[in-house]
C-alpha cells in the first residue's frame, strides 16, 4: 500500500466519539468532555499539561502539584461508529456528557 492510499484509508476510519475523564485522585475533582476522537483529545490533553498550557488553570496548578501520578485519564463511554464519514455527533455527545455527569453525580464544585 502507498501513501497516498494509506492517508486515504486513515482518512475514512471511523473515530472513536465518546466521553471522557480527567480525574485528580487526591480531590475527586474531574474534567468531564465529550469529543468526536476521545483518545486523541486525552492524548491531546496530557501534552498540554506536560507543557505547561493547559487553558483551565486550576486544572494545570494541580498538575504542577501531584504530576502525572495524580491523575488517570479514560475513555468513559464511546458512541457506536457513525452510519456516514460526514455525521455530526455533537448532539449525542452532549447527550451522553450529561448521562455521565449525573452517573457520576458530579456536582460544578467537583468539576474543572
Amino acid at each position: 500500500m502507498d501513501r497516498k492510499e494509506a492517508r486515504r484509508k486513515y482518512k475514512e476510519t471511523a473515530r472513536p466519539a465518546g466521553v471522557y475523564r480527567v480525574l485528580r485522585k487526591l480531590s475527586g475533582r474531574a474534567l468531564l468532555g465529550a469529543s468526536p476522537d476521545a483518545p486523541a483529545m486525552l492524548n491531546r490533553i496530557q501534552a498540554q499539561l506536560r507543557m505547561r498550557s493547559h487553558p483551565n488553570r486550576q486544572l494545570q496548578a494541580d498538575w504542577a502539584s501531584d504530576g502525572p501520578e495524580g491523575f488517570s485519564f479514560e475513555v468513559l463511554d464511546l458512541l457506536p461508529p457513525l452510519d456516514s464519514p460526514g455525521q455530526d455527533p455533537s448532539d449525542d455527545l452532549d447527550t451522553l456528557v450529561e448521562l455521565w455527569r449525573d452517573k457520576l453525580d458530579l456536582r460544578p464544585e467537583d468539576s474543572y
